[in-house]
């Protein structure tokens, strides 16, 4: 996974961050702290990351193509401009049946208290 550095406070075109790679996934991490980071991914076409369970929410945002996310089993395309959110603890992979771009949000703060209650 790279690791992009760039300036806070600068005007940034979100699609352009990345580009597609054949036969590939790519990734490049926009803020990566304790409590979360977002990450912009490219998907080659055929591409799949498969069978993710994470303890976080992971709110997914297509940026530029259609993407074909399956959470627990259930299939939902979502396309450019569209978002959903992946719960915590559920499996899910992401599968690029047409070259996409997408980016990853997930924020780690507000589970500790879950996580204590239990």
């Amino acid at each position: 996974m790279g690791h992009f550095d760039m300036r806070k406070s600068e005007i940034l075109i979100t699609v352009d961050l990345i580009d597609y790679l054949p036969n590939s996934i790519l990734s490049k991490t926009i803020i990566k702290k304790a409590t979360g980071n977002i990450i912009v991914l490219s998907f080659d076409s055929g591409e799949i990351l498969s069978d993710n369970k994470s303890p976080y929410d992971n709110f997914i945002q297509v940026i530029e193509g259609k993407a074909e996310v399956i959470i627990d089993g259930s299939h939902k395309i979502i396309n450019s401009g569209q978002s959903i959110i992946i719960p915590a603890h559920l499996s899910s992979s992401i599968k690029a049946n047409i070259r996409f771009k997408m980016i990853s949000t997930i924020i780690k703060s507000g589970y500790e208290e879950v996580e204590l209650g239990q």
